[in-house]
């Protein structure tokens, strides 16, 4: 007689079995020591920075040359293995989460800063040189990076390349889509591949902004041009606190409306400044409703100017204090608070989830009141920090993973910002991506034909559907079923009901 057969034996086994074939197929193109596969050694892998969803990869490549990785994507293909690419894992939106059936290609050895051009201007690194690296090595020539992101410090330039990453200067500088010239990588099927150039045109189709923030699924990145910009002369903020956060918002549209662009323009809630400032002692206003940092950079000239155009606005719409910083340190100060929020509500809260949406500039206030009620609807704390300039919110709802009624509500309340966001005007992502994070939220934003449309740009690169599969673009099947179950008695149903992945 036949032993009985344990529950869930046979797909273990198959799964054995597939993870013996990668690693043999791979074994022949990897060193050892460039090759992982035990459950202990995989599972720092299992997230990026969205901590609350996880999974484990069946194996790991980190490949140390072009033609290495040319070679784990033409294996892969070859075999119908899924692959994530994954550079620091700092990203917020499950973007390299792994497939539990598929190779988690780690690219953090591509890490060299490969040529700076002064009189060009331009900087060409590897994909996983760190963003704040790439300024650090272009100090000496009084030329930076422009794009910031708050993990900066951390962050690699093939992950703000798949993210289309801003940071607090995006408002005057950009984002990573302005500020790269040239992406280099790999198809699928390890085809090597160039978007834009070094020249101010390209040959053929200029395919750049289509693979900047295309989360991976188009191809791999391993190499990318920079615009490096010159330092300013002088750089000074301005600290404004505000009684009413309808002022706050509305002051971040009168400075718009004023003709100002400064070079960045950040608004701070009252939950959010008490974080930071008994993490970091930044001097702000604990009595404020919602503070604003306003900065300016340019010329002696310049920015005395453009402070006092300033200043006159924010008065003009009731700030209740103005403090301007006077020397380099006092603005980092100012500035260390909002480089500091999300380690400051790690201080606070077991957990929290950093949400990424967009809104109409003149709807800040609104979409924080409405954040207000939902803390009461959903019984959670939110801190809200913010791109005020661009109208890109971040809100952090605070809660604790090990409670699984909390996670629950805690999606329910991240759904409900980012639909709401959508109805304001606003979309559902500003630069963290939709991950897996967004994906039902995406077939509140988008019609099952422009999710078709944004399937057929995939299909165009990767045909088999093997790079970063089953994220950013919700299938049509998850969209009927999400429509369905949206809405009963007036209530956003969990999203533990619908398949995620």
């Amino acid at each position: 007689m036949n032993a009985p057969v344990a529950p869930g034996l046979p797909a273990l086994l198959q799964k054995s079995e597939r993870q013996s074939q990668v690693v043999r197929a791979l074994q022949a193109h990897l060193p050892a020591h460039a090759l992982i596969w035990n459950e202990e050694d995989t599972t720092p892998y299992e997230c990026d920075g969205l901590t609350a969803y996880r999974m484990r990869p069946l194996v790991v490549a980190l490949p140390e040359t072009e033609a290495q990785v040319a070679a784990v994507l033409r294996t892969c293909h070859a075999l119908g293995v899924p692959v994530v690419a994954r550079g620091a894992g700092t990203g917020l939106s499950g973007g390299a989460m792994p497939d539990a059936m598929g190779v988690t290609l780690s690219l953090a050895k591509f890490n060299k800063i490969l040529k700076i051009d002064v009189a060009a201007r331009t900087a060409v690194v590897q994909c996983g040189v760190r963003n704040l690296a790439i300024s650090e090595a272009a100090a000496p020539f009084n030329l930076y990076y422009a794009p910031d992101p708050s993990s900066q410090i951390a962050c690699t330039i093939g992950g703000n390349v798949a993210e289309n990453s801003g940071g607090v200067h995006c408002l005057k500088y950009g984002l990573t889509l302005h500020n790269v010239l040239r992406v280099r990588g790999f198809t699928a099927e390890g085809e090597a591949v160039e978007f834009g150039g070094e020249a101010l045109d390209c040959p053929g189709l200029d395919l750049l902004a289509l693979v900047i923030g295309s989360e991976g699924m188009l191809a791999v990145t391993t190499e990318v041009t920079v615009k490096l910009v010159p330092k300013p002369q002088l750089a000074r903020c301005i600290m404004a606190s505000f009684d009413d956060v309808r002022k706050a918002g509305d002051a971040v549209a009168a400075v718009i409306a004023a003709g100002i662009i400064p070079a960045g323009l950040e608004m701070m809630d009252k939950p959010m400044t008490a974080a930071v400032e008994d993490f970091v002692k930044a001097g702000y206003d604990l009595n404020a409703a919602a503070i604003l940092l306003c900065e300016s950079d340019g010329t002696i000239e310049e920015v005395e100017e453009e402070i006092g155009r300033m200043t006159a606005v924010l008065r003009g719409c009731g700030a209740t204090a103005i403090a301007c910083s006077d020397n380099e340190d006092e603005r980092l100060k100012f500035w260390s608070g909002r480089k500091n929020a999300f380690p400051a509500s790690g201080r606070i809260s077991p957990d929290y989830m950093c949400l990424d949406s967009t809104i109409p500039r003149k709807r800040l206030a609104d979409i924080l009141l409405a954040i207000q009620q939902m803390e009461i609807k959903y019984n959670l704390r939110c801190c809200n920090v913010f791109h005020a300039g661009d109208g890109n919110l971040h809100p952090l709802v605070l809660f604790d993973a090990n409670d699984p009624d909390e996670l629950h509500r805690c999606e329910l309340f991240g759904a409900d910002i980012l639909e709401t966001s959508v109805a304001m005007g606003g979309t559902v992502s500003g630069e963290h991506g939709v991950g897996v994070e967004k994906l039902n939220s995406m077939c509140v934003q988008f019609t099952a034909a422009e999710n078709e449309q944004m399937f057929g740009v995939k299909r165009a690169f990767d045909p088999a559907g093997l790079l970063n599969p089953g994220k950013v673009i919700p299938t049509l099947q998850r969209c009927a079923e999400y429509g369905k179950q949206v809405v009963r008695g007036g209530k956003i149903l969990p999203f533990a009901d619908l398949p995620r992945f």
